[in-house]
């Protein structure tokens, strides 16, 4: 019922940024709080950011904290993730993700999302 299509992926070096953006069509976008987790290879898929569905409330992995931010655009029907001052331990596919709206706080799990992208690759050389 939701369709989620990231882009903006590519190579980059380190300290440099990029803006990814997770376009949503289907349903109603303000119905979904929004999340981007990252999975390198080998690794676990992991929580990124999370934003709630008007925007309000926002969280972060530490790792992340300070450098990227999560800013969504409901009356296009997008989300957004600035990546600042990027590391080459920022390289994985990034996904973007969509779940239920939530009372209280914000959905940091895999299991928190019912739709996915089919990410992008970020690559941040040194």
């Amino acid at each position: 019922q939701l369709q989620l299509v990231e882009s903006g992926g590519g190579l980059v070096q380190a300290g440099g940024s990029l803006r990814l953006s997770c376009a949503a069509s289907g349903r109603t976008f303000s119905d979904y709080a929004m999340g981007w987790f990252r999975q390198a290879p080998g690794k676990e898929r992991e929580f990124v950011a999370a934003i709630s569905g008007g925007g309000g409330s926002k969280g972060y992995a530490d790792s992340v904290k300070g450098r990227f931010t999560i800013s969504r655009d409901n009356a296009k029907n997008t989300v957004y993730l600035q990546m600042n001052s990027l590391k080459p331990e920022d390289t994985a596919v990034y996904y973007c993700a969509a779940g239920p709206r939530r009372r209280f706080g914000i959905g940091i799990s895999i299991s928190d999302y019912n739709y996915w992208g089919q990410g992008t690759q970020v690559t941040v050389s040194s």
